[in-house]
């Protein structure tokens, strides 16, 4: 077969193709984003060629799929059972939010127990995987680190070796010397991550692949990078909190609507099997402007606490600082209050936050938000520890929340004694519950329930 050479002109934030160089793309609109990269063809005649024929689906032979743990509670959640062999797990990510350090305790975990893990590392040397793996806990002898970037030596080490489970960190690092494009450019990282999945499930194992995000908080790459990868997780948080959250954005093997949440300590990171305890306090309970709100992330019940402050404005506009709420909710349930329930708000400045760093758009925050307001404004605490459900409309009528069973357990395993929610989940509420429902229609129901007369 003969090679042939085409020179293309690629954006690398978009992926827009060009024939020739230019400053800006005509596509994204961005400068100095366009770069020349070599496209490799093969031409000719193959000397043997294997033919393939098409079979029925119903002579497909199927065999039970087979899975590593990585004992890790937390992580198996979000994967389903583990992972599986033969698939290839994509992890991104801002940096310093605990990628590489998440990955360096999965490689421990899972060779702790026998199985050969491989440990690939472009951005880190040896001695400094050694020290942080040392910090992390026992570096088992199956625990195998290679400190590389070309792309081909990496490949004859995984078929050498043959681990069972492969951790590249991280792809946007990698090159191979088969194309003459940069590192990081988009034929580059679609190039080795196809030979890195063509060899991982021709011998079976797992990987782990190590994935930047971009300043808009995709992952960086050509989009086709999503489709190759069998699972995409996505590690986020804020880097000055303590918490940590695992999302799944693709499973082709289970759900993606569970989630593990994780907490940053000395030793690493530490699973969070209850993080209700975490994010809730005694003191909640007895100081004006706060509510705790169950939620839902994927398929989880958390409850989180909703502060606010209501101050009088010192200036000639009042201030709106919303940490963790999203600003267009937060500020439709503050016309609503003024509207509806005649408080006068515009000359007060108004601050809400969600404890403990989250960020949260659920409709069923509206009614927590408006408690939480009244509480701050008129100086009064809840009367009992309840908990607070709803989604309000603009004419101020309550309306009904999806998934109220597991809100109320959630409720009930934290100790709470009673829960104001909306008429229209009457007939959700599960009947076993010990908990006190209190149903409101109105946001003046609620805020006479919540705070009394």
């Amino acid at each position: 077969m003969t090679e042939k050479r085409k020179v293309q002109f690629i954006c690398q934030n978009c992926q827009a193709p060009y024939s020739r160089w230019q400053g800006k793309c005509d596509g994204c609109e961005t400068w100095n984003s366009i770069q020349e990269e070599v496209i490799l063809s093969k031409s000719g005649v193959r000397a043997t060629q294997l033919v393939k024929t098409a079979i029925p689906i119903s002579a497909v032979k199927v065999y039970p799929e087979e899975t590593i743990s990585s004992y890790f509670r937390e992580v198996d959640r979000v994967l389903g059972t583990g992972f599986v062999k033969g698939s290839v797990c994509l992890l991104g990510g801002e940096p310093g939010i605990g990628k590489s350090t998440l990955s360096l305790q999965l490689a421990q975990k899972i060779a702790a127990t026998g199985h050969k893990v491989l440990y690939i590392s472009g951005e880190e040397s040896a001695s400094q995987l050694f020290l942080r793996a040392k910090r992390l806990g026992p570096n088992p002898p199956s625990l195998l680190i290679l400190v590389e970037t070309d792309m081909a030596d990496i490949l004859t080490v995984i078929r050498t070796e043959k681990p069972d489970f492969v951790i590249l960190d991280s792809i946007q690092v990698m090159a191979h010397p088969d194309l003459t494009s940069p590192t990081g450019s988009i034929s580059q990282v679609r190039y080795c991550t196809s030979e890195l999945i063509k060899w991982i499930k021709e011998l079976g194992s797992c990987a782990l692949v190590i994935g930047h995000i971009t300043k808009d908080g995709s992952l960086a790459g050509p989009k086709v990078l999503e489709h190759l990868v069998d699972v995409i997780l996505f590690f986020e948080g804020e880097p000055n909190q303590q918490y940590r959250i695992l999302r799944c954005f693709k499973n082709r093997y289970a759900s993606t609507a569970e989630i593990g949440i994780f907490q940053m300590v000395a030793s690493g990171l530490a699973e969070i099997l209850k993080p209700s305890e975490l994010f809730i306090d005694e003191v909640t309970f007895q100081n004006p402007g706060s509510s705790i709100v169950p939620i839902l992330e994927g398929n989880r019940a958390l409850l989180v606490e909703l502060q606010a402050l209501v101050v009088e404005s010192g200036y000639g506009m009042a201030k709106r600082s919303f940490l963790g709420v999203d600003s267009n909710r937060a500020s439709l349930m503050i016309a609503t209050m003024e509207k509806l329930l005649r408080v006068k708000l515009g000359g007060k400045d108004i601050f809400l936050n969600i404890v403990g760093g989250f960020k949260l758009s659920e409709p069923g925050l509206d009614l927590g938000i408006i408690l939480s307001i009244a509480s701050s404004l008129f100086e009064k605490s809840m009367t009992a520890k309840i908990g607070v459900i709803g989604e309000v409309g603009l004419t101020g009528e309550i309306r009904a929340v999806g998934n109220i069973e597991k809100r109320i357990t959630e409720l009930q395993n934290m100790g709470f004694s009673a829960c104001l929610l909306p008429e229209k989940n009457r007939k959700n509420f599960p009947a076993k519950a010990t908990i006190q429902p209190y149903y409101v229609n109105h946001i003046r129901d609620a805020v006479t329930r919540f705070l009394g007369e």
